[in-house]
């Protein structure tokens, strides 16, 4: 069974940070294309980061500089931290695992992905 449960969403004000993770397991984790993607209301899905099993992370341009994605291979778990969090990263987050290997390319093609979390809310006020 596949599984990818996120966690760590919240409120904050703008400034603040939040530390997001991505539970998942291992036979999608060691070796898949792992991703953050993110949707506000009335908006697109859009991508926020991938990495592959090497840390190779590719950014959005809106969150370069602020974000950062990682992952633990021993805990399967991947971590989006999130800093300077500015009233547009208001979204719904979603963790994204895909079986192939990410180009930089991946970040804008969610329709790759082949398994989905259900989401976590994070809401950033002025």
């Amino acid at each position: 069974q596949v599984q990818l449960v996120e966690s760590g969403g919240g409120s904050v004000q703008s400034g603040g940070s939040l530390r997001l993770s991505c539970a998942t397991s291992r036979d999608i984790f060691s070796t898949n294309c792992m991703g953050w993607f993110r949707q506000a209301p009335g908006k697109e899905r859009e991508g926020v980061a991938t990495i592959n099993r090497p840390d190779s992370p590719t950014y959005a341009d809106s969150v370069k500089g602020r974000f950062t994605v990682s992952r633990d291979n021993a805990k399967n778990t991947l971590y989006l931290q999130m800093n300077r969090l500015e009233p547009e990263d208001t979204a719904m987050y979603y963790c994204a695992s895909g079986k192939f290997w990410c180009s930089s390319s991946a970040i804008f093609s969610p329709g790759l992905f082949d398994y989905w979390g259900q989401g976590t809310q994070v809401t950033v006020s002025s």
